[in-house]
């Protein structure tokens, strides 16, 4: 199986460009609509709606935990869908969780402030004062969101493969470019290590933010994620209600069918250890 990521800044046609690959290389479409069905699907859907591509105010995100709870489904539900075959994942953070197989092709689109804003006012038929605007706008919540969700910079170009300006490149000959590079000997399939991987990694993230939303943050709690259905819990609870607590929320993650159990009651006083 293949992957391919691709993200635009507003106003470069980076959309078009994904669907018409998505089509040319018969990959199935990922972008916010598909995702949604697919978190509706895991029952993640209300907290992906909640995590709009930016990041959390300041306050929600210094006194509350729902942002990472959402940022961790938004994440979950992008690995299970890697899971089942070849991809175009349009946005999301796609291009970083995916950053690490060999089998995914990552693509920027981009262009000049002046042909997006020409582009946005042609589309949303808007005036270029409002242009201006919608592009500022997208341009800080796509900012915020990875400065948020993996503390880096959206537009380094090391994170892609492939950057293409539209100033000058039709939307045809964009989505060529990529479907070349996307079907290159360079771009190696993804074998059953990579579903495995993939499985774990859904796992974490559903894991995390099941204790996380249920107000487990003990820092002397860990586990580890054997396979995509065996979890190990390890580390000091305060008591045998609260150890019984915590396998209680994992029992309610439905991919799970093994819990090792391996949490030590403590009684005493546990920051020191």
């Amino acid at each position: 199986m293949y992957f391919v990521t691709v993200s635009e800044l507003l106003g470069t046609q980076g959309e078009e460009i994904a669907r018409e690959v998505s089509k040319s290389l018969a990959y199935p479409y990922y972008g916010e609509k598909e995702l949604q069905k697919a978190a509706d699907e895991m029952g993640f859907l209300k907290d992906v709606q909640e995590l709009d591509e930016k990041g959390p105010g300041f306050l929600e995100n210094f006194f509350s935990e729902k942002p990472k709870v959402y940022l961790d489904r938004l994440q979950s539900v992008i690995y299970e869908v890697a899971r089942k075959g070849d991809a175009i994942f349009f946005g999301r953070g796609s291009q970083l969780l995916l950053n690490s197989f060999g089998c995914a092709l990552h693509v920027l689109v981009t262009g000049s402030m002046e042909k997006r804003i020409e582009r946005v006012m042609g589309e949303k038929g808007v005036e270029r004062e409002m242009a201006e605007k919608m592009i500022e706008r997208s341009d800080r919540d796509k900012r915020g969101f990875f400065r948020f969700a993996f503390g880096k910079d959206w537009l380094n170009p090391d994170l892609y493969d492939l950057i293409l300006n539209t100033d000058k490149l039709s939307v045809d000959s964009a989505v060529r470019m990529v479907v070349d590079a996307a079907r290159s000997e360079e771009i190696k399939a993804c074998g059953i290590d990579s579903v495995y991987l993939l499985g774990k990694l859904s796992l974490h993230r559903k894991v995390e933010s099941a204790l996380l939303d249920a107000g487990v943050t003990d820092q002397h709690l860990f586990f580890n994620v054997e396979d995509a259905e065996s979890v190990q819990l390890y580390g000091f609870t305060h008591s045998l209600e609260e150890k019984e607590n915590v396998e209680r929320v994992l029992k309610g993650i439905r991919d799970i069918r093994n819990i090792k159990n391996d949490l030590t009651v403590y009684n005493g006083y546990l920051s020191g250890l």
